[in-house]
């Protein structure tokens, strides 16, 4: 599958996979100047690319990156992000840092991965009733531990 990248900067950097059995595609910050995330807060930061996915049951998921999360505790505001095969803008990343100290993000930092998946598009199907399982409506904790 091929995926059109559109750079909305000049200075933006292409999607890359860092080996050959990378499941996600880094993508890079694309800012004028470094970035400071304080404790506790939320910044959206610019990829300056856009993806052009093909229709017909794709999108792009993006997740945090697993070193920047585990060392630093900097990760996705939203965990995870989804980008519709129909939209067209720029890739915003929401990072959010939950450690206690400051995070500064500089241009051209990996700041996120990208994962193109198959979804399953469905038809929505009004009943009064769903068919029965063992499980029932148990909730939170009805399975053990």
């Amino acid at each position: 599958m091929n995926i059109d990248i559109k750079r909305v900067n000049g200075r933006a950097r292409m999607p890359f996979r860092a080996t050959d059995g990378s499941a996600g595609a880094d993508l890079f910050a694309c800012i004028p100047e470094e970035v400071v995330i304080a404790p506790g807060e939320r910044k959206l930061i610019p990829t300056g690319i856009a993806i052009g996915i093909p229709y017909g049951g794709c999108g792009a998921f993006i997740f945090p990156r697993s070193s920047v999360s585990s060392k630093f505790g900097v990760s996705l505001a939203n965990c995870v992000g989804v980008v519709d095969s129909d939209y067209r803008g720029e890739i915003i990343v929401p990072l959010i840092n939950h450690s206690d100290e400051p995070y500064t993000v500089k241009d051209g930092d990996r700041i996120a991965q990208m994962v193109v998946m198959p979804v399953i598009i469905p038809d929505f199907i009004p009943v009064d009733e769903l068919e029965t399982t063992v499980r029932g409506s148990g909730g939170f904790g009805s399975t053990g531990r």
